[in-house]
């Protein structure tokens, strides 16, 4: 009885505890005169993003949140599972005012990771027609369980299934070899180009959208205005899974899905650093562009939205939806939160070797332990530092010599590639900046560099070998240093 009571005294004591945490403060996402701060120009400073208003944003209505639900391969669906689903009344799931713990806040902040923008009508049958098609064709991974993590059915009308897709965990949910759901790691979600629709004039309107900038001459994907539906389907579905052709990037240059766990220690964001990073408030910034807002955003005189809406002008802000400031704070906190899967690479002597090796060839110069990234930028290929850069911005005056286009050529080019972090190499791949290699093997093989290497990972379209030119360092290392040194990089 004595050690009940105790145990109920102890338990007592820690909820006293957890519910004597105070509520954080939420910050304020939309502050434009801090977006502005945060914002590296780009390459071409004549299309470097203006944003909206704060009276427009915060007109925008915000996004309801419902319970959602697993989906299924569809042979691995239980028997009355529909059945089931359509009995279930929409439930809420996110209500600011019940969080009173950070714990509450992360676990809410989960629900928002998972939360879709993309809603379609969901039967089995059409999981079957367009995602077993997937499946067969690009190996769409799903957990051991037979879930598919980058997908879920929505209820907000009883009776009524939806399929929802392109949440911040379509791109980031990675299903490893053995069933293993690992959030926020480069995903594995295969590029299938659902969106483009069936006509030819819209599929060329929404890559004009996606993609376009046109205060470059010429525009960098012009080209796609001379494609069939059936070519510019093809373009993206030749972009393997790891890599995708978001919007502002290329699908001539598409982006390696970046790695979200240790986000909290990055001060730039992106690949080429669009956007500085010193807190919960920044991300909640950025992914609020990355989740729809950035397109209403005047890139000179261009603003992406128009290309659908086919005005000159912005939509009213009622049109539009956005994330809650509370939303979006919860979703940075549990992207903070986020830890990397038990290493299964231990430290040993070969390991110990490919240490000495990577001090040896002076690879924390820009890979600086404990977080292996300096956190800074570098110079792409043919940019040039403008003077006053040097004072405002983290910069390594190195031009490693990867391919530019993303970095000179997009809506995302700033002229600078960031210098990534090493940490979690092991449990991720392609690698490079558009995932052109698999391994990290492929990276350290010097016959990337000739014009008859077929990369492991992005080739392009209509295309069967090309270089992967840029960043040799280690490449001339003896065979014995390189698998040590490899060795060791799988420890991080």
């Amino acid at each position: 009885m004595k050690s009940k009571t105790l145990a109920a005294v102890g338990a007592l004591a820690w909820s006293l505890v957890v519910c004597a945490q105070p509520t954080p403060s939420v910050p304020k996402t939309w502050d434009k005169a801090a977006l502005e701060a945060m914002q590296v120009p780009l390459a071409d400073p004549r299309g470097t993003p203006v944003q909206v208003p704060e009276g427009y944003y915060y007109r925008i209505p915000v996004r309801a949140v419902f319970k959602a639900y697993p989906v299924y391969l569809p042979d691995r669906e239980p028997k009355t599972y529909q059945n089931w689903l359509m009995q279930q009344e929409p439930q809420s799931a996110f209500d600011a005012a019940t969080l009173k713990t950070e714990a509450d806040w992360i676990r809410a902040g989960e629900v928002v990771f998972d939360w879709p923008l993309v809603f379609q009508p969901y039967s089995r049958e059409a999981l079957e027609e367009i995602y077993l098609k997937v499946h067969r064709q690009q190996k769409l991974a799903a957990a051991a369980d037979g879930t598919i993590p980058y997908l879920r059915i929505v209820i907000r009308k009883k009776g009524v299934l939806e399929l929802g897709l392109r949440s911040c965990g379509t791109c980031h949910s990675r299903v490893q070899a053995d069933g293993t759901v690992i959030k926020g790691a480069q995903g594995t979600f295969p590029n299938i180009s659902l969106g483009f629709g069936d006509t030819t004039e819209f599929a060329r309107s929404f890559a004009r959208f996606l993609y376009s900038a046109p205060w470059i001459q010429p525009d960098p994907i012009s080209p796609m205005d001379k494609m069939s539906v059936a070519e510019i389907t093809a373009l993206h579905e030749a972009i393997p899974i790891g890599v995708i052709a978001r919007h502002g990037s290329s699908p001539f240059s598409p982006v390696q899905v970046p790695d979200l766990i240790g986000i909290q220690d990055r001060r730039y964001l992106d690949h080429t650093g669009l956007l500085r990073h010193s807190g919960a408030a920044d991300l909640m910034r950025y992914a609020a562009l990355n989740q729809g807002r950035d397109d209403i955003a005047a890139y000179g005189a261009f603003i992406p939205i128009t290309v659908l809406s086919k005005q000159n002008t912005l939509p009213p802000p009622e049109a539009l939806t956005r994330y809650s400031d509370e939303q979006l704070y919860a979703l940075a906190l549990y992207l903070y939160s986020l830890r990397p899967p038990p290493n299964p690479n231990k430290r040993d002597e070969l390991s110990a070797r490919g240490e000495k090796v990577f001090q040896r060839e002076g690879c924390a110069g820009c890979h600086t332990p404990p977080l292996y990234t300096n956190n800074k930028l570098t110079p792409a290929l043919g940019f040039r530092i403008p003077v006053d850069h040097k004072t405002k911005y983290d910069i390594l005056p190195v031009v490693v010599g990867t391919d530019p286009m993303l970095a000179t050529a997009t809506r995302r080019g700033t002229g600078y590639y960031k210098v990534p972090s090493l940490k979690g190499v092991w449990y991720r791949g392609p690698f490079e900046h558009e995932g052109s290699v698999k391994s990290l093997e492929d990276w350290f093989d010097p016959a990337r560099l000739r014009d008859d290497y077929v990369p492991t990972g992005f080739v392009g379209y209509g295309r069967d070998t090309r270089a992967i030119r840029g960043h040799e360092f280690g490449l001339r290392l003896d065979a014995g240093d390189k698998a040590a040194l490899i060795a060791f990089l799988k420890t991080l």
